[in-house]
């Protein structure tokens, strides 16, 4: 990896992950034009660099996220699913992470829902607290983006959207529960590719943290304010371009593969 292919992934990894439009698609194209070969430091710094996008979303709603204890225990509420099934399953995900038809079929799938997810729940309720019972519902939701190509923001959003939150609401209840999610999908994985991790590279992977967070930053900011008002069905659209985009690249020669 050199300088440019780190700075691009890390803007790309800003931008996609708290979006609806799957981190994991886009990573998949980014690598693929870049030609770029996977090897352990990749995938350590691919990684890694959601710290960055972690940072963004606590500083960004900094007032926010440090508030009562019952604001935690339901993120933790929410968390659970997602750690019990995520470590009962981890081999299958990977399996599923390996077949690039997965990763385009879902980012088709989850397109279509998008463009019409609106017109089904956007119905939201007066009353916009998050209960418990909310909190777990949304956090099965998020068992879905497991599924790679889902989207946890998606996934998660629309659980929020389902259980009768605005779409600002959910999306930022979504932000939230990225922060225990990533942190704790990220460790792991970076605990297992740490040895990757040298003296030589440790400033490329500072810097590629400080771009993700800063790109993140912005990311969640328009993204709220282009949600609020023109809804879903725009990043459906895209979503489904991006699939059938993966699908074009291996139709005509492209080793495309998954860090």
């Amino acid at each position: 990896m050199n300088w440019f292919q780190a700075i691009i992934i890390a803007i790309v990894e800003g931008i996609t992950e708290f979006l609806p439009i799957s981190s994991t698609g886009h990573m998949i194209i980014t690598e693929g034009i870049l030609g770029m070969k996977s090897n352990d430091f990749i995938q350590a710094f691919i990684i890694n660099i959601q710290f960055g996008a972690i940072l963004s979303v606590v500083i960004l709603y900094w007032k926010r996220f440090f508030q009562t204890m019952t604001f935690y225990y339901k993120l933790f509420v929410a968390f659970l699913p997602a750690a019990v099934i995520g470590l009962l399953l981890s081999d299958f995900i990977d399996d599923l992470l390996e077949n690039i038809y997965v990763v385009a079929s879902m980012l088709i799938v989850g397109g279509v829902i998008l463009i019409f997810v609106d017109k089904w729940y956007n119905k939201p309720s007066k009353n916009q607290e998050i209960t418990y019972k909310t909190a777990l519902k949304i956090g099965f939701f998020q068992t879905i983006a497991m599924i790679p190509g889902v989207s946890r923001s998606a996934a998660t959003i629309v659980g929020g959207m389902t259980q009768k939150l605005s779409r600002k609401t959910a999306a930022e209840f979504s932000f939230f529960l990225a922060v225990p999610t990533m942190f704790a999908a990220a460790g792991y994985k970076l605990f297992k590719n740490h040895e990757a991790i040298t003296n030589h590279n440790i400033v490329m992977l500072i810097v590629g943290n400080l771009v993700a967070f800063v790109v993140a930053l912005f990311a969640i900011k328009y993204f709220i304010a282009f949600l609020t008002k023109y809804g879903f069905k725009w990043f459906g659209y895209y979503r489904i371009a991006i699939g059938l985009l993966i699908l074009i690249f291996i139709f005509f020669g492209y080793d495309l593969t998954v860090s």
